[in-house]
């Protein structure tokens, strides 16, 4: 009798070591996913602090937001409002959903804004580098 309750336990082992296993590899894949969509480096630096600061990510906050492209600030103005007012607890909508809406909502704000400024050293870079060859091409 002994002998079949240490095989249960062995067999009960060996199968959750490797559920545990499988689950480990699946959350290291899913891990180096998200590095290489939040672009690696510095520009993923910032996407991580975006995250931690909103608590959400910018997929999650377009998906609130029913936006694709960052680009369309209109759309992501009058989804915003339009969501907002709508889950307004004055008439009678969920305090919760309206926060997820202005989470979802600041959260572009932060990504919008790391991309006018890291478009926005490029532009001085080349404004300052007109004037050098210009003082090249008179001398």
């Amino acid at each position: 009798m002994a002998k079949y309750i240490a095989q249960i336990i062995v067999l009960g082992g060996q199968a959750i070591g490797r559920a545990f296993a499988k689950a480990l590899k699946q959350e290291i894949a899913a891990s180096q996913e998200a590095a290489k969509r939040a672009g690696g480096g510095r520009q993923g630096d910032q996407s991580a602090e975006s995250n931690l600061r909103t608590g959400m990510t910018l997929e999650e906050a377009k998906q609130i937001l029913n936006v694709e492209d960052l680009k369309s600030v209109d759309c992501i103005v009058k989804n915003y409002e339009h969501l907002f007012n709508v889950n307004d607890r004055a008439k009678g909508g969920s305090f919760y959903l309206q926060s997820k809406v202005f989470r979802a909502k600041e959260r572009l704000d932060h990504e919008i804004k790391a991309q006018e400024q890291h478009q926005k050293p490029k532009h001085e870079h080349q404004s300052e580098e007109a004037p050098q060859s210009r003082a090249r091409q008179s001398s």
